[in-house]
């Protein structure tokens, strides 16, 4: 089989595995997905980011409507093989569908979420229907 490395993932119960999105540059976390055995596929094989939608229960190529795709550069396994790191370059510098850079713009400050990153286009700019 020539997929055997996809073997080495450690899938979780329901065939997912955990996959952060870093940038390749900054090393900022963009995002937190998850993604099964095809898109881990497809991802390598497009060096661009395919996730698995479990809201959706389908596979979505990051920047399919928004634009703000991730090219990917490096993909790493962890050492129990049950997460992923991708090392992207996001095209647009938007990541988050709330038009943030990273998903991660929300810290806690005294008990309380704070919002310490403001969003660079709103969602309404990024997905016109």
């Amino acid at each position: 089989m020539k997929e055997k490395w996809l073997n080495k993932v450690n899938w979780s119960e329901d065939g997912l595995v955990a996959a952060v999105a870093q940038d390749a540059t900054t090393g900022r976390v963009l995002t937190v997905a998850w993604m099964n055995r095809e898109a881990l596929k497809q991802t390598w094989q497009k060096n661009e980011t395919v996730y698995w939608s479990r809201s959706r229960k389908k596979l979505w190529h990051k920047g399919e409507e928004s634009g703000h795709v991730q090219k990917v550069k490096e993909i790493y396994l962890d050492c129990d093989g049950d997460a992923v790191l991708l090392l992207v370059e996001q095209q647009g510098g938007i990541a988050c569908h709330t038009g943030h850079e990273s998903c991660f713009y929300s810290r806690l400050e005294k008990e309380e979420w704070v919002e310490v990153d403001a969003a660079l286009k709103s969602p309404d700019e990024i997905y016109k229907k």
